[in-house]
């Protein structure tokens, strides 16, 4: 069995990798057990220093790796140097701030010699997706990593060599072996793995059904596990927002990453007073994105990751538009080879809808209207989803006190797209998952609170 790398803007195989045997994974598995036993020994200050190394290898080799990641699923090449760029921020802010997101703490009203101690795990097991394949790693293993744990990554197949030039940086920054390493494995790896004592902790990002059996099998072993799932994040419009600068953010934080990040916008949720105004300015700047090959300068939208993932898409698209949405842009697929799919905007779309109903991971945009902010911020909340949410308005005081604090969501933003920072935790809620990446919660994430007590 192999795992097959594919250029999803030309079709062509890059590479075939053979997955690890069983032998190969229990060797590394027993290797980061090992490695566990040492690192969490470690200083704060020693472990800092191992991250200001992967940093500066990260930095140096930033172009090898963002050509790589561009190859291997598509995403523009200058989105493809921000996201390695943004690695480096990651792994440098922990660096600095990780012995103080540790420092023991003393809970407010306990007795006199009382503190806590937060304690790492061991290995932890991280599960990632192809979407962001160096961000959406480093993003779990950078906090994991600064806590005292260690980690194995079992990568999506699409993006192993990805992976393998991940964890070799790693081991050129001179990290011990041991401490961050791949695991080419199938899927039936995974239930062995999560099951074995060794693995102390579970970190998964992907789709939601996926998600749940992971939980369940973290939970069969009393292990906890952090689950950053799908979304269908609504933006809301509401009557008094400035509607071209709407428009312009709206339409870049639909198309992110070729449309294919779980934080994308998803639903636009637009006061039926500026509907119209709105659809019309949204359009131009849906269609002022242009798509192409990802290595070409100036092309702001490459391919989808794989052919079926644009089967999928095209699916939705063509069953919303027979159940009575509009088609006001794009929504047809391109010939030629590769998995390129246009700019697509949708309006009227109701309840029942894949485009209303379904995560949309693609450049297709879904308007809904409503009459008054109360019917907007019920169709927000309609979603099974709650990661993350923005609001469009001129008066962010009522901003603040209507709808900030009802929007069902991990996190809200006001006036600008739903992002992720390196220092704040990221992560949702109702099925979009469970617990926190990133912040002093990411941190803590895969630690024991241990509650000591001095007379």
């Amino acid at each position: 069995m192999a795992l097959v790398s594919v250029n999803p803007a030309t079709g062509r195989t890059l590479a075939r990798y053979p997955v690890h045997s069983s032998g190969e994974i229990e060797r590394r598995l027993a290797l980061a057990h090992k490695a566990a036993a040492n690192w969490r020994e470690l200083p704060a200050s020693a472990r800092a220093r191992h991250l200001h190394a992967v940093a500066t290898t990260l930095h140096r080799e930033r172009r090898n790796l963002a050509a790589l990641v561009t190859a291997e699923m598509g995403k523009p090449l200058a989105d493809a140097l921000a996201e390695v760029s943004k690695c480096v921020d990651c792994c440098r802010h922990y660096a600095r701030h990780g012995a103080a997101l540790l420092r023991p703490e003393k809970p407010q009203g306990a007795p006199r010699g009382v503190s806590i101690r937060s304690e790492p795990l061991g290995v932890i097991l991280a599960i990632m997706p192809w979407n962001y394949p160096l961000w959406q790693a480093i993003r779990a293993a950078v906090p994991a990593l600064v806590s005292g744990n260690v980690m194995l990554l079992k990568h999506a197949g699409n993006v192993t060599g990805t992976a393998l030039a991940l964890a070799a940086a790693f081991h050129r920054a001179g990290l011990p072996a041991g401490v961050f390493d791949c695991l080419l494995a199938p899927g039936a790896a995974i239930e062995p793995l999560v099951a074995d004592p060794r693995v102390r902790g579970v970190t998964f990002t992907g789709g939601t059904a996926v998600g749940r059996r992971i939980a369940a099998l973290a939970g069969a072993a009393l292990k906890p596990a952090v689950l950053e799932l799908g979304g269908s994040d609504p933006y809301l419009v509401l009557a008094d927002a400035d509607l071209p600068f709407a428009a312009r953010v709206c339409a870049a934080a639909r198309l992110v990453n070729n449309g294919q990040s779980c934080i994308a916008a998803k639903r636009f949720l637009v006061h039926s007073r500026v509907a119209g105004e709105f659809a019309r300015l949204f359009a131009a700047e849906l269609a002022a994105f242009s798509f192409g090959d990802p290595l070409v300068p100036g092309i702001r939208l490459g391919p989808l990751a794989r052919l079926d993932l644009r089967e999928e898409l095209h699916s939705q698209v063509t069953r919303s538009i027979r159940r009575g949405a509009q088609r006001v842009l794009g929504g047809r697929v391109p010939a030629g080879p590769g998995a390129f799919y246009p700019p697509t905007l949708l309006t009227g779309v109701a309840p029942g809808m894949p485009a209303a109903d379904e995560e949309i991971f693609g450049p297709v945009a879904a308007v809904e209207t409503a009459a008054d902010d109360d019917a907007l911020l019920a169709a927000a909340n309609r979603s099974i989803y709650g990661l993350g949410g923005a609001i469009f308005t001129r008066d962010i005081r009522r901003a603040r006190a209507e709808f900030a604090s009802k929007l069902q969501a991990g996190m809200v933003f006001v006036n600008r797209a739903v992002c992720s920072h390196v220092a704040v935790p990221f992560g949702g809620s109702k099925a979009s998952g469970l617990g926190r990446e990133l912040g002093r919660p990411g941190v803590l994430a895969f630690t024991n609170p241990k509650t000591l007590w001095f007379a």
